[in-house]
């Protein structure tokens, strides 16, 4: 399989290293593109107002991995790839494995997932994948998990651009508990703006906040159908998954459309405009 890895954690991550050495072991064809830095929490952002610059690793990785420092966004490093850098086109796009969790709304601010949608959105199949914990530092576990998911088409439906965003607990393999298909969830933020001060005396602002993570029902939207919420709450929560030492899978889309609410707001009385 031609598979392209990117993160938002930079290119010598030792998430997305693990990553790309178990799958071209695994006998797949593995290019890496990734920022050469870290780009947490850049969202969907491309670069558009200064170039792009593409430079080849060669030292870090394995002979048979292809692999480039792009200079830009975890997006930009897929347009890149599948723009320019790339002979043919990818089989699938994964991205990570990403360094901290991300779960619920937490995709909204995602490089990670966002590099990986930059695939679904040129049609191309996609795989977000992240290690719940910030201190772990033990891959294999979501690796081989991966590889897995790669290695049966039963599984991971390669005729569908879908992106499937993974969370895999910090947890030994031998303590996971299985894998589960999951809804996203909620995870919100308090957010606090520590005031500091720096070295010259101004004032300057650090985003910190506390996490507030889902129950099981939180996240059902009251104006769904009754028998939309019954099958959704039937469906575990991707941080739910997680806390009880799951492997979760979320499908994501990119159209946001909010489908359930087109009829009822398509009966309004819209006003005339202009007058």
């Amino acid at each position: 399989m031609n598979i392209l890895i990117s993160n938002d954690d930079g290119i010598f991550a030792l998430g997305m290293r693990t990553l790309a050495a178990t799958l071209a072991a695994a006998g797949h064809q593995v290019t890496v593109v990734c920022p050469d830095r870290e780009r947490s929490a850049t969202g969907h952002g491309l670069t558009i107002h200064k170039p792009i610059r593409a430079e080849a690793i060669e030292e870090v990785f394995h002979g048979d991995i292809r692999a480039w420092s792009c200079s830009g966004t975890p997006s930009d490093c897929v347009k890149l790839a599948l723009g320019a850098l790339m002979d043919t086109p990818p089989d699938v796009v994964v991205s990570g494995i990403n360094h901290g969790a991300n779960l619920g709304t937490d995709v909204l601010y995602s490089g990670t997932v966002s590099a990986a949608m930059e695939g679904a959105i040129e049609g191309i199949p996609a795989i977000a994948v992240s290690l719940t914990s910030f201190t772990q530092r033990s891959f294999v576990p979501a690796a081989t998990f991966i590889r897995q998911l790669l290695s049966s088409q039963d599984w991971f439906p390669l005729s569908s651009a879908l992106l499937f965003n993974v969370n895999v607990p910090a947890l030994a393999m031998a303590d996971i508990k299985g894998v589960k298909v999951t809804r996203q969830g909620v995870r919100r933020y308090v957010d606090q703006f520590e005031q500091r001060l720096d070295p010259r005396g101004k004032t300057y602002y650090w985003l910190a906040g506390e996490v507030l993570e889902d129950q099981q029902e939180t996240g059902l939207h009251q104006g769904w159908p009754a028998d939309l919420r019954q099958v959704i709450r039937a469906v575990p929560a991707d941080v739910h998954a997680i806390r009880e030492g799951y492997i979760s899978i979320t499908p994501l889309q990119y159209n946001l459309t909010a489908v359930t609410q087109l009829g009822h707001l398509n009966e309004w009385q819209l006003p005339d405009f202009p007058a």
